[in-house]
């Protein structure tokens, strides 16, 4: 747990673009909401790796959306349900599962298609909340614990600068 925490400092610490980090843990969200043996989540998986996001946010974020997952799955399953048993999208349903590629995601489990969907509403307004966590984090958390004497004292003490000499990233006070 405090390996966790120290990983988490370390990110919200680097000089990593907000939105990087932010884009990371929304890729999290869709990964560790749904199941994590689905086809969507080797779409995600490709979008990670692609695209320039930080991994160490996507790997804590996949482990606590994971154990979310798991209290919201009644939720999921109400969302699904309603969604699948809609009249007006019983064709589309139909038309999904007769493609050999949806039969293999799964949609028509209640679960799986309430915890996508859930996931892929909350995306947008997560990586907004993400990013200005992140950003008035490092402006006013950070700030503050720069200025104290304690942060002082150790940037001053010789420890310090051979930690910063090290060429391991590790957090900076």
């Amino acid at each position: 747990m405090l390996y966790m925490a120290a990983r988490i400092l370390n990110v919200l610490n680097s000089e990593q673009d907000p939105s990087q980090i932010s884009l990371a843990l929304c890729f999290s969200m869709i990964a560790g909401l749904t199941p994590l043996m689905s086809l969507h989540n080797l779409v995600v998986l490709f979008f990670v790796l692609f695209l320039r996001v930080n991994l160490t946010s996507f790997l804590i974020g996949l482990a606590i959306f994971s154990g979310i997952a798991y209290l919201l799955d009644p939720l999921f399953h109400i969302t699904g349900l309603a969604l699948l048993s809609a009249e007006p999208l019983e064709g589309i349903w139909t038309r999904m599962y007769n493609m050999p590629v949806f039969r293999i995601e799964r949609f028509n489990n209640t679960i799986v298609m309430g915890s996508l969907v859930i996931s892929l509403v909350l995306f947008v307004p997560v990586f907004f909340l993400a990013r200005s966590g992140v950003v008035k984090y490092r402006a006013r958390f950070l700030a503050w614990m720069n200025k104290t004497k304690l942060a002082q004292a150790i940037k001053a003490s010789t420890f310090y600068r051979i930690y910063t000499s090290l060429p391991v990233k590790g957090f900076r006070l």
